[in-house]
């Protein structure tokens, strides 16, 4: 099982130490962020502003990117101020995964060490009595050092996880303030799911 609440879960981190890069990154993303556009367009200029920064040695501390081995491991590495944005690192070890989730916002991921593999759904409301709502498989794909991608709900139903044999590192960049929040997710889906 994942953690999903920054709050609760005491292996979650945040630090004010941070690297000249996180903060360029940051200043970034405060500017994209800024423009005050809408969730589909500020994901897209924020994966603009992530992408230069993936792989760089120079962008966490080695406490933030320490694993756990119970489960992935997030660090939340900026939540700014006026709360229109948070950037958390999360690390994985092999055959670490989250549950199938959707957020609170638009999100921006982008893979800096490893490769992160995901599998997107769609959600198909119940027919009538006695037949649930079930989640169906729409595309599975893996995402490798330097891949971005961005979304805003609806249709951000997915499942995350490590499926290389090596630690994975991503950077998510939530349009929320996790830090208040305590997670990005907005729902675990349990619900029947096809593959």
């Amino acid at each position: 099982m994942a953690p999903t609440d920054i709050r609760a879960d005491a292996r979650s981190t945040t630090t004010r130490r941070t690297t000249e890069r996180m903060a360029a990154l940051v200043a970034d993303v405060r500017a994209a962020v800024g423009r005050g556009l809408p969730p589909d367009a500020t994901a897209y200029l924020v994966g603009e502003k992530v992408a230069p920064h993936l792989g760089a040695a120079d962008l966490l501390t080695p406490w933030q990117r320490e694993g756990d081995p119970d489960h992935y491991r997030q660090h939340l590495l900026h939540a700014e101020q006026d709360g229109s944005f948070s950037v958390v690192g999360l690390v994985w070890l092999p055959g670490q995964r989250t549950a199938v989730h959707d957020h609170v916002s638009w999100c921006v991921t982008g893979v800096h060490e490893g490769e992160e593999h995901e599998r997107r759904y769609r959600l198909v409301p119940a027919g009538g009595p006695g037949e649930p709502a079930r989640l169906v498989a729409t595309e599975d794909v893996v995402n490798p050092r330097g891949a971005v991608c961005g979304f805003a709900p609806p249709g951000d139903i997915h499942r995350v996880w490590n499926g290389c044999d090596d630690t994975a590192i991503s950077l998510h960049v939530y349009g929320a303030d996790i830090s208040r929040l305590g997670t990005s997710v907005r729902r675990v889906y349990d619900v029947p799911a096809d593959r």
